[in-house]
Protein backbone atom coordinates (compact mmCIF):
# COMPACT_ATOMS: atom_id res chain seq x y z
CA UNK A 1 0.00 0.00 0.00
CA UNK A 2 1.71 3.27 -1.09
CA UNK A 3 1.80 5.56 1.47
CA UNK A 4 1.71 9.63 1.68
CA UNK A 5 4.59 11.19 0.23
CA UNK A 6 6.04 14.40 2.42
CA UNK A 7 6.23 18.09 1.46
CA UNK A 8 9.16 20.06 0.94
CA UNK A 9 8.94 24.12 1.23
CA UNK A 10 9.07 26.87 -2.21
CA UNK A 11 11.83 28.70 -1.50
CA UNK A 12 10.90 31.02 0.77
CA UNK A 13 7.73 31.49 -0.33
CA UNK A 14 5.75 29.71 2.33
CA UNK A 15 4.02 27.01 0.10
CA UNK A 16 4.71 23.49 0.81
CA UNK A 17 4.84 21.15 -2.53
CA UNK A 18 4.23 17.44 -2.62
CA UNK A 19 7.77 16.28 -3.24
CA UNK A 20 6.15 14.69 -6.60
CA UNK A 21 3.80 16.91 -8.90
CA UNK A 22 1.15 15.80 -11.94
CA UNK A 23 1.67 17.54 -14.65
CA UNK A 24 -0.74 18.14 -17.60
CA UNK A 25 1.52 18.07 -20.90
CA UNK A 26 -1.10 15.86 -23.24
CA UNK A 27 -2.02 13.61 -20.45
CA UNK A 28 -5.94 14.44 -19.75
CA UNK A 29 -6.78 15.35 -23.25
CA UNK A 30 -5.75 11.19 -23.85
CA UNK A 31 -7.33 9.30 -21.01
CA UNK A 32 -11.20 8.40 -20.63
CA UNK A 33 -12.82 10.70 -18.26
CA UNK A 34 -13.85 8.79 -15.29
CA UNK A 35 -10.15 7.04 -15.60
CA UNK A 36 -8.70 10.36 -15.24
CA UNK A 37 -10.48 11.38 -12.37
CA UNK A 38 -9.67 8.12 -10.64
CA UNK A 39 -5.82 8.84 -11.01
CA UNK A 40 -6.10 12.21 -9.54
CA UNK A 41 -8.49 11.01 -6.84
CA UNK A 42 -5.59 8.71 -5.98
CA UNK A 43 -2.55 10.72 -6.50
CA UNK A 44 -4.27 13.34 -3.99
CA UNK A 45 -5.01 10.82 -1.23
CA UNK A 46 -1.65 9.79 -1.25
CA UNK A 47 -0.28 13.36 -0.51
CA UNK A 48 0.30 14.71 -4.13
CA UNK A 49 -0.94 18.59 -4.23
CA UNK A 50 0.82 20.06 -6.58
CA UNK A 51 -0.75 19.89 -9.88
CA UNK A 52 1.21 21.96 -13.29
CA UNK A 53 -1.36 22.80 -15.90
CA UNK A 54 -1.12 25.60 -18.80
CA UNK A 55 -3.00 26.80 -21.87
CA UNK A 56 -0.51 24.76 -24.05
CA UNK A 57 -1.73 26.54 -27.45
CA UNK A 58 -3.73 29.64 -28.55
CA UNK A 59 -7.06 30.64 -29.54
CA UNK A 60 -7.92 29.37 -33.21
CA UNK A 61 -5.58 26.52 -32.92
CA UNK A 62 -6.87 23.48 -34.43
CA UNK A 63 -6.80 20.97 -33.35
CA UNK A 64 -7.90 23.14 -29.63
CA UNK A 65 -5.79 21.66 -26.70
CA UNK A 66 -8.24 21.44 -23.64
CA UNK A 67 -6.18 19.61 -21.24
CA UNK A 68 -6.60 22.17 -18.43
CA UNK A 69 -10.12 22.42 -18.82
CA UNK A 70 -10.40 19.00 -18.70
CA UNK A 71 -8.16 19.30 -15.39
CA UNK A 72 -10.93 21.75 -13.97
CA UNK A 73 -13.95 19.34 -14.47
CA UNK A 74 -11.42 15.86 -13.56
CA UNK A 75 -11.06 17.69 -9.53
CA UNK A 76 -14.58 18.66 -9.59
CA UNK A 77 -15.94 15.60 -10.76
CA UNK A 78 -13.39 13.86 -8.09
CA UNK A 79 -14.82 15.68 -4.94
CA UNK A 80 -11.28 17.88 -4.73
CA UNK A 81 -12.05 21.60 -2.49
CA UNK A 82 -9.88 23.97 -3.89
CA UNK A 83 -7.98 24.37 -0.93
CA UNK A 84 -6.32 21.02 -1.20
CA UNK A 85 -4.17 21.35 -3.76
CA UNK A 86 -1.86 23.70 -5.22
CA UNK A 87 -2.14 25.01 -9.17
CA UNK A 88 0.70 25.62 -10.91
CA UNK A 89 0.30 27.75 -14.06
CA UNK A 90 2.19 28.75 -17.13
CA UNK A 91 2.98 32.26 -18.38
CA UNK A 92 4.21 32.50 -21.84
CA UNK A 93 6.80 35.38 -22.08
CA UNK A 94 5.96 35.46 -25.52
CA UNK A 95 2.37 36.60 -24.48
CA UNK A 96 3.50 39.92 -21.95
CA UNK A 97 2.20 42.81 -23.83
CA UNK A 98 -0.26 45.86 -23.09
CA UNK A 99 -1.53 44.46 -19.23
CA UNK A 100 1.30 43.10 -18.78
CA UNK A 101 0.91 38.78 -17.55
CA UNK A 102 -2.91 40.07 -16.34
CA UNK A 103 -4.49 39.01 -19.20
CA UNK A 104 -2.69 36.11 -20.27
CA UNK A 105 -3.24 34.63 -16.55
CA UNK A 106 -7.00 35.82 -16.08
CA UNK A 107 -7.58 33.49 -19.39
CA UNK A 108 -5.46 30.53 -17.96
CA UNK A 109 -7.67 31.05 -14.66
CA UNK A 110 -10.89 31.12 -16.69
CA UNK A 111 -10.24 28.14 -18.35
CA UNK A 112 -9.18 25.93 -15.38
CA UNK A 113 -12.04 27.25 -12.84
CA UNK A 114 -9.57 28.83 -10.05
CA UNK A 115 -9.77 32.37 -9.18
CA UNK A 116 -5.73 32.28 -8.37
CA UNK A 117 -2.89 30.21 -8.81
CA UNK A 118 -0.48 29.18 -6.15
CA UNK A 119 2.39 29.26 -8.31
CA UNK A 120 3.24 30.91 -11.71
CA UNK A 121 6.40 29.88 -14.17
CA UNK A 122 7.71 31.87 -16.55
CA UNK A 123 8.53 30.23 -19.84
CA UNK A 124 11.23 30.00 -22.00
CA UNK A 125 13.31 33.62 -22.63
CA UNK A 126 13.25 33.66 -26.09
CA UNK A 127 12.41 37.72 -26.41
CA UNK A 128 15.60 39.71 -26.20
CA UNK A 129 13.24 43.03 -25.94
CA UNK A 130 11.96 42.61 -22.31
CA UNK A 131 12.99 44.61 -19.11
CA UNK A 132 13.18 42.14 -16.59
CA UNK A 133 12.62 44.39 -13.90
CA UNK A 134 9.31 44.43 -15.75
CA UNK A 135 8.44 41.06 -15.16
CA UNK A 136 9.67 41.13 -12.00
CA UNK A 137 7.46 44.38 -10.89
CA UNK A 138 4.34 43.20 -13.14
CA UNK A 139 4.77 39.83 -11.18
CA UNK A 140 4.29 41.87 -7.80
CA UNK A 141 1.41 43.18 -8.55
CA UNK A 142 -0.34 40.06 -9.73
CA UNK A 143 0.47 38.87 -6.02
CA UNK A 144 -0.87 42.16 -4.62
CA UNK A 145 -4.18 41.24 -6.45
CA UNK A 146 -4.12 37.40 -4.90
CA UNK A 147 -4.04 36.40 -8.36
CA UNK A 148 -0.89 34.32 -7.37
CA UNK A 149 1.18 33.28 -4.49
CA UNK A 150 4.53 32.69 -5.97
CA UNK A 151 6.45 32.43 -9.37
CA UNK A 152 9.78 31.04 -10.69
CA UNK A 153 10.80 30.12 -13.96
CA UNK A 154 11.22 27.50 -16.80
CA UNK A 155 14.81 27.00 -17.97
CA UNK A 156 16.33 30.51 -17.63
CA UNK A 157 20.28 30.52 -17.47
CA UNK A 158 21.66 31.03 -13.63
CA UNK A 159 22.61 34.76 -14.80
CA UNK A 160 18.98 36.06 -15.64
CA UNK A 161 17.47 34.34 -12.08
CA UNK A 162 19.96 35.78 -10.65
CA UNK A 163 19.45 39.03 -12.42
CA UNK A 164 16.02 38.43 -11.09
CA UNK A 165 16.33 37.75 -7.86
CA UNK A 166 18.61 41.30 -7.53
CA UNK A 167 15.86 43.55 -8.87
CA UNK A 168 13.20 41.95 -6.75
CA UNK A 169 15.70 42.66 -3.80
CA UNK A 170 16.24 46.14 -4.82
CA UNK A 171 12.57 46.25 -5.48
CA UNK A 172 11.14 45.16 -1.92
CA UNK A 173 9.02 42.57 -3.94
CA UNK A 174 9.30 38.87 -3.69
CA UNK A 175 11.47 36.93 -6.51
CA UNK A 176 11.57 33.62 -7.74
CA UNK A 177 10.89 31.07 -5.69
CA UNK A 178 11.47 27.74 -8.03
CA UNK A 179 13.93 27.40 -11.19
CA UNK A 180 12.15 24.45 -13.26
CA UNK A 181 14.97 22.53 -14.86
CA UNK A 182 15.44 19.31 -16.95
CA UNK A 183 16.78 17.08 -14.59
CA UNK A 184 17.27 13.38 -14.64
CA UNK A 185 20.47 10.63 -14.32
CA UNK A 186 21.43 11.78 -17.94
CA UNK A 187 20.65 15.80 -17.84
CA UNK A 188 22.38 16.72 -15.05
CA UNK A 189 24.88 19.19 -16.12
CA UNK A 190 23.39 22.01 -15.33
CA UNK A 191 21.70 21.47 -11.63
CA UNK A 192 24.66 19.88 -10.50
CA UNK A 193 26.54 22.72 -12.04
CA UNK A 194 28.61 26.09 -9.99
CA UNK A 195 26.51 28.84 -11.46
CA UNK A 196 22.99 27.35 -9.96
CA UNK A 197 24.60 26.01 -6.85
CA UNK A 198 24.99 29.84 -6.26
CA UNK A 199 21.36 29.74 -6.54
CA UNK A 200 20.29 27.09 -4.60
CA UNK A 201 22.64 28.66 -1.66
CA UNK A 202 20.31 31.71 -1.67
CA UNK A 203 17.06 29.50 -1.02
CA UNK A 204 15.99 29.26 -5.01
CA UNK A 205 14.16 25.65 -5.11
CA UNK A 206 13.90 23.10 -7.93
CA UNK A 207 11.38 21.85 -9.80
CA UNK A 208 12.88 18.44 -12.11
CA UNK A 209 11.10 17.99 -15.25
CA UNK A 210 11.99 15.31 -18.35
CA UNK A 211 12.97 13.17 -15.78
CA UNK A 212 12.34 10.17 -17.91
CA UNK A 213 13.78 11.92 -21.32
CA UNK A 214 9.94 11.35 -22.50
CA UNK A 215 9.54 7.69 -21.57
CA UNK A 216 12.99 6.68 -22.79
CA UNK A 217 14.61 6.01 -19.03
CA UNK A 218 11.26 4.16 -18.57
CA UNK A 219 13.19 1.61 -20.80
CA UNK A 220 10.82 2.91 -23.78
CA UNK A 221 13.36 3.64 -26.51
CA UNK A 222 11.23 4.52 -29.44
CA UNK A 223 8.28 6.94 -27.41
CA UNK A 224 5.43 7.33 -29.51
CA UNK A 225 5.01 10.54 -28.83
CA UNK A 226 6.87 14.44 -28.83
CA UNK A 227 10.35 14.20 -26.83
CA UNK A 228 11.54 17.48 -25.68
CA UNK A 229 14.41 19.10 -26.73
CA UNK A 230 17.73 17.90 -26.70
CA UNK A 231 20.53 20.18 -25.79
CA UNK A 232 24.20 18.84 -25.86
CA UNK A 233 22.86 16.45 -28.94
CA UNK A 234 23.09 13.37 -25.81
CA UNK A 235 20.33 11.30 -26.77
CA UNK A 236 21.65 8.70 -28.84
CA UNK A 237 24.02 8.06 -25.95
CA UNK A 238 20.77 8.09 -23.45
CA UNK A 239 19.24 5.68 -25.67
CA UNK A 240 22.20 3.51 -25.80
CA UNK A 241 22.11 3.75 -22.13
CA UNK A 242 18.91 2.21 -21.88
CA UNK A 243 20.11 -1.74 -21.26
CA UNK A 244 22.58 -1.23 -18.66
CA UNK A 245 19.97 1.36 -16.92
CA UNK A 246 17.20 -1.38 -16.77
CA UNK A 247 19.73 -3.61 -15.64
CA UNK A 248 20.97 -1.52 -12.49
CA UNK A 249 17.50 -1.21 -11.74
CA UNK A 250 16.52 -4.73 -11.58
CA UNK A 251 19.63 -5.19 -9.04
CA UNK A 252 18.07 -3.03 -7.03
CA UNK A 253 14.99 -4.22 -7.03
CA UNK A 254 12.75 -1.32 -9.17
CA UNK A 255 12.13 -0.44 -11.92
CA UNK A 256 13.60 2.01 -14.27
CA UNK A 257 11.32 4.75 -13.70
CA UNK A 258 10.75 4.58 -10.30
CA UNK A 259 15.00 4.86 -10.11
CA UNK A 260 14.84 7.80 -12.12
CA UNK A 261 12.27 9.75 -10.34
CA UNK A 262 14.52 8.76 -6.95
CA UNK A 263 17.27 10.06 -8.34
CA UNK A 264 15.91 13.61 -8.89
CA UNK A 265 15.13 13.67 -5.14
CA UNK A 266 18.45 13.08 -3.78
CA UNK A 267 19.09 16.82 -5.30
CA UNK A 268 19.21 19.37 -1.91
CA UNK A 269 17.23 21.63 -3.95
CA UNK A 270 14.64 20.09 -5.18
CA UNK A 271 11.27 20.69 -3.71
CA UNK A 272 9.32 18.77 -6.50
CA UNK A 273 9.46 16.45 -9.04
CA UNK A 274 7.17 16.91 -11.91
CA UNK A 275 5.45 13.95 -13.61
CA UNK A 276 3.37 13.11 -16.51
CA UNK A 277 0.88 10.08 -16.30
CA UNK A 278 -2.03 8.68 -18.36
CA UNK A 279 -2.47 5.79 -16.55
CA UNK A 280 -3.07 5.28 -12.74
CA UNK A 281 -0.47 2.20 -12.55
CA UNK A 282 2.20 5.00 -13.72
CA UNK A 283 0.97 7.09 -10.61
CA UNK A 284 1.04 4.34 -8.37
CA UNK A 285 4.86 3.46 -9.24
CA UNK A 286 5.95 7.02 -9.28
CA UNK A 287 4.77 7.54 -5.52
CA UNK A 288 7.04 4.37 -4.81
CA UNK A 289 9.78 5.60 -5.47
CA UNK A 290 10.15 8.49 -3.00
CA UNK A 291 9.97 5.13 -0.59
CA UNK A 292 13.00 4.03 -3.28
CA UNK A 293 15.00 6.77 -1.88
CA UNK A 294 14.73 6.52 1.78
CA UNK A 295 15.61 2.63 1.54
CA UNK A 296 18.53 2.57 -1.15
CA UNK A 297 19.87 6.13 0.59
CA UNK A 298 20.82 9.44 -1.44
CA UNK A 299 23.88 8.90 -1.83
CA UNK A 300 23.90 5.82 -3.13
CA UNK A 301 21.48 6.54 -5.58
CA UNK A 302 23.89 9.13 -7.17
CA UNK A 303 26.87 6.94 -6.85
CA UNK A 304 25.06 4.42 -9.15
CA UNK A 305 24.08 5.77 -11.46
CA UNK A 306 26.83 8.40 -12.18
CA UNK A 307 27.73 6.40 -15.29
CA UNK A 308 24.74 7.41 -17.45
CA UNK A 309 25.64 11.07 -17.01
CA UNK A 310 25.13 11.69 -20.76
CA UNK A 311 25.23 15.30 -20.64
CA UNK A 312 28.55 15.55 -18.60
CA UNK A 313 30.86 18.54 -20.05
CA UNK A 314 28.19 18.61 -23.27
CA UNK A 315 26.46 21.58 -22.51
CA UNK A 316 27.19 25.31 -20.63
CA UNK A 317 26.44 24.76 -16.57
CA UNK A 318 25.20 28.30 -17.05
CA UNK A 319 22.00 26.80 -18.58
CA UNK A 320 19.96 28.13 -21.57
Amino acid sequence: MTSRIPTRPIGTSGLEASVLALGSWHTYDRMDFADAVDMVSFAVEHGVNLFDVGVYGFRGMQPPVFTDVLFSAIVRAAGIPRERYLLSEKLWLEGFGEGGFRPQLEHALFRVGSEHADLVILGDLRRDDLELRDLVLDLAQLAEAGLIRAWGVNNWSATNIQSLIDIAAAEGVPGPQLAQLKYSVARRSIPDGAPFARLWEQGLSMQASDVMEGGILAGNTTPGREVGRDPGAVRERIVADVPAFVALADELGTTPAQLAVAFTLTHPATATTLFGASRLEQVQANLEAVALLETIGADVIRERVAPFWADKDAVDPEGP
